[in-house]
């Protein structure tokens, strides 16, 4: 049997195996394919592109007849809970219904497909775009340079070290470690914009929106130290001594407007730091190595996978058992809303795209999404909207959101 008759005999039975649910899966992966339309054709007499002809109560029926026999399926199928990714594009031709391409997945044996949702105006979906590579370096005399504006290659000369612009990126190459004269640099992105740095001894900072990364221009002495707000990740060099038998430390001073908000202590580790003053707390997250978060008088040491976080009150806590992939999705150019509150996923959401969410009627629903940070604001929205949780009004920047 071809995968067009598979799928339409799957369609016309009363109930599905768990393997039938496996498979189709799978073939919802590919939903441009050229068997996928052609079905959809047949089925729906309406052609894939073009979202006309049928009847939106036809439509919600057949969905919910698909919702039940997944849940069904599920049920009677293995208990071990998991996460099922799906690609949710199966109906862009129903009328009343937009699917969007991107990366769902649900917990708990349920799979939701596609809702319900209102279109967006074509105006707004050219104004609001993703974030990018967008930053302004400090230099040690005041001046500053736009990186995105800047052409590729050597941007400036501090003291013996050159600052070379790449795509995306900026690099110091220090000439003599041993320099005298202590340079500081900053390099600050706005919301909606992202930057890369390689440090003089090596150490690679990422930057997300709406933070800054102070820092000599090259290292000298007994210790490495930096300065941040709001949110970077890091993969420090280990850099010996001049006895080449002990490393010389690399310290993080985080600052949050109104406090305190520590330092983190390594010697050649992985770890990201979260320190937005919207967020309920400061947190550090170490993926490799060993670090040392220090607060006030209170100290705590990390182990890979282990997070301390820094309450507004001064608390500090490790938790352990973090998922290390999802705190660092930024990085990697991805949204994870796995389990996030609202609050959180809407600030995420703000400092990329620059813009402001609404939300008078206090909408707190929990969402299981991961959707590529290069997506388009009406369309992530629209994914969002797909689990039928809330619902979203776009009038230029401002963003309200209804349940």
């Amino acid at each position: 049997m071809n995968k067009d008759s598979q799928i339409k005999a799957l369609l016309e039975k009363a109930e599905w195996t768990t393997e039938d649910c496996e498979w189709l899966l799978i073939v919802l992966d590919h939903p441009n394919s050229t068997e996928f339309k052609q079905l959809m054709q047949q089925l729906f007499n309406a052609d894939i592109e073009n979202a006309i002809t049928i009847d939106a109560a036809i439509s919600k029926q057949l969905l919910s007849n698909i919702h039940e026999r997944i849940d069904n399926a599920q049920k009677r199928g293995k208990s071990k809970q998991r996460y099922i990714w799906i690609v949710s594009a199966v109906a862009a031709s129903l009328v009343g219904i937009v699917a969007f391409s991107t990366y769902l997945f649900f917990k708990k044996n349920t799979i939701q497909i596609i809702t319900q949702v209102q279109p967006v105006t074509k105006p707004i979906m050219e104004a609001v775009k993703p974030g990018g590579n967008k930053a302004m370096l400090t230099l040690s005399d005041g001046s500053t340079i736009v990186l995105d504006d800047a052409k590729n290659g050597a941007l400036a000369q501090q003291g013996k070290t050159n600052v070379i612009k790449m795509e995306g990126q900026l690099a110091y190459s220090a000439s003599n470690y041993d320099t005298t004269a202590l340079l500081y640099n900053t390099i600050t992105t706005p919301r909606g914009g992202q930057y890369q740095v390689i440090l003089s001894d090596g150490s690679k900072v990422w930057l997300n929106a709406a933070s800054s990364l102070r820092f000599p221009t090259a290292f000298t002495g007994r210790q490495r130290r930096v300065e941040i707000t709001g949110e970077a990740y890091f993969e420090v060099a280990p850099v010996l001594q001049k006895n080449f038998t002990d490393k010389i430390p690399f310290i993080v001073k985080i600052n949050m407007p109104g406090s305190d908000g520590g330092q983190v202590e390594v010697l050649g580790t992985h770890f990201n730091i979260n320190a937005y003053s919207d967020e309920a707390a400061l947190t550090t997250t170490l993926l490799e190595g060993s670090v040392k978060c220090v607060k006030d008088n209170h100290n705590a040491f990390l182990k890979p996978g282990q997070q301390s976080q820094i309450a507004k009150n001064g608390l500090l806590k490790v938790m352990s058992g973090v998922d290390v992939s999802k705190v660092v999705a930024w990085k990697n150019g991805l949204f994870d809303f796995e389990g996030l509150s609202f609050a959180t996923m809407a600030h995420q959401i703000a400092r990329w795209y620059d813009v402001e969410l609404i939300n008078d009627q206090k909408v707190n629903e929990r969402f299981y999404a991961q959707i590529p940070r290069n997506t388009q604001l009406p369309e992530l929205l629209k994914a969002l909207e797909l689990t039928g949780k809330v619902h979203f009004k776009l009038d230029g920047k401002k963003i309200t959101v209804n349940p």
